[in-house]
């Protein structure tokens, strides 16, 4: 597991206005904040918020960042929480959500038309962000769900 402190204003170009946020809010800039992690380190993002079309009802979900590197595709959760909560991010991935995780993974594989034995795995990105001192604490969990 990767541990990493960044500033907030190196990943979105310029600090959030004002302190309050909402999670709507903290979400995208959690995203945001992924996005640019896994560019440093070589992925290629394939999708974003993806949506599958043959998914519906309490199934239906969405996988925030589909990336790939050295012929390993990832399907990755982000989830984000300002420092404030008692609770890691990762703990909000119950057995529920990984499920439907798995379904999204391999509807993408599907509508793509990768072929099911092809290297994947599902990764959570989870990301503690202070809004205070603009600064966000960053752990990449690898293969969390399987």
């Amino acid at each position: 597991m990767a541990k990493r402190r960044v500033r907030i204003a190196e990943i979105v170009g310029s600090n959030p206005t004002g302190s309050i946020m909402n999670s709507k809010e903290i979400g995208i800039l959690g995203e945001n904040i992924a996005l640019n992690y896994l560019k440093q380190r070589g992925y290629k993002i394939l999708d974003r918020n993806y949506l599958p079309k043959f998914i519906s009802g309490p199934q239906r979900g969405e996988i925030d960042i589909i990336a790939k590197k050295e012929d390993i595709i990832y399907f990755i959760e982000v989830k984000s929480l300002t420092r404030n909560s008692i609770f890691q991010p990762e703990e909000k991935v119950n057995f529920l959500k990984k499920k439907k995780i798995v379904k999204m993974a391999e509807s993408w594989l599907t509508e793509k038309r990768f072929p099911f034995n092809s290297q994947w795995q599902i990764d959570i990105i989870s990301i503690k962000i202070d809004l205070n001192s603009k600064k966000a604490k960053i752990r990449h969990l690898k293969n969390a769900i399987f």
